[in-house]
């Protein structure tokens, strides 16, 4: 029997695929949707999309825990698919779970990289801090969970070849951040997604922490600058910001403009991505998991934008 799944955040951008993925798959499918919502033209259209294709839509809200627990009680699983700044708002919904006694694994907002591995908490305004908040309260729950760390997605910083500010990737000058040898990870969204799904029934992800580090989307940046040039045909003139000049610039930036550049340092300079091993314990990765699930690499998303 396939898992009922409730997913909190439909109408958002990763909320979608992530009830895309699991009609998909041949899960029962829920989505918790504030009354608003619907009267919303560009969300009634997603939701409309989504009960189209089979998804159960229940009306409820973060705010409101007897609407949680109502619809909690009608799954297996609970995903929530929230914006990083609403993180907190998790925090009844933990409550909902505990009391509703029923969910054999939640998935909590995070879908980025392991708010409990990075080093940049003097300069990321509690960014982390309040994902692993989340982390500790569910545990202290006893909450069956798995956490998903996907990095960054492909639509954030790769669009401009990771240089913050940009729209669309340089044709003329690039700016590399450190000495361009650290590596950092790209997912695409929908694929993040469908490992997300593919891991819910699986006992191998039960209380771990699922990291997607797939081989063809981990790339230093002197190599996504490399695949770049060869596929305009044309050298592009390098600056290098060190370690010291970058951390500068990002306590000059006001908050939170200075975001993508503290995501920058992180990944790229001081390679919170990838500096630890999966095998670590709590820890498993996801395409070594799922080696038949197929997902987009770099270098055929870069191919779209040349």
């Amino acid at each position: 029997m396939k898992s009922k799944i409730l997913i909190i955040g439909v109408t958002g951008s990763l909320g979608f695929d992530l009830a895309k993925a699991s009609v998909q798959a041949s899960h029962p499918t829920y989505g918790l949707v504030r009354d608003s919502a619907f009267s919303d033209p560009n969300k009634s259209q997603k939701l409309q999309i989504l009960s189209d294709a089979g998804v159960t839509l229940l009306k409820g809200s973060l705010q409101d825990e007897e609407s949680l627990v109502e619809a909690i009680k009608q799954v297996d699983v609970v995903i929530c698919s929230i914006p990083s700044k609403l993180v907190l708002d998790q925090k009844l919904l933990v409550q909902a779970i505990k009391r509703a006694g029923c969910i054999k694994r939640f998935i909590p907002s995070e879908f980025g990289s392991d708010p409990d591995k990075t080093r940049v908490s003097d300069l990321d305004y509690n960014f982390y801090s309040r994902k692993a908040e989340i982390r500790r309260l569910i545990e202290a729950e006893h909450i069956p969970y798995t956490y998903i760390c996907c990095n960054f997605f492909m639509r954030y910083l790769l669009p401009s070849l990771v240089q913050p500010g940009l729209k669309s990737p340089p044709r003329e000058k690039v700016t590399i951040y450190g000495d361009g040898t650290i590596k950092g990870v790209f997912v695409k969204q929908s694929d993040v997604a469908a490992f997300t799904i593919r891991s819910v029934d699986d006992p191998r992800t039960l209380n771990m922490a699922l990291h997607l580090r797939p081989p063809g989307n981990v790339y230093s940046m002197n190599e996504l600058v490399e695949i770049w040039e060869t596929k305009i045909d044309k050298e592009l003139q390098k600056t290098y910001i060190s370690e010291e000049e970058l951390l500068i610039k990002i306590k000059e930036t006001p908050y939170p403009d200075n975001m993508e550049l503290v995501f920058v340092y992180s990944a790229f300079v001081k390679g919170d991505q990838t500096y630890f091993d999966i095998e670590s314990s709590g820890r498993v990765e996801g395409t070594q998991l799922y080696p038949q699930l197929v997902y987009t690499t770099i270098i055929e998303y870069l191919d779209t934008l040349a």
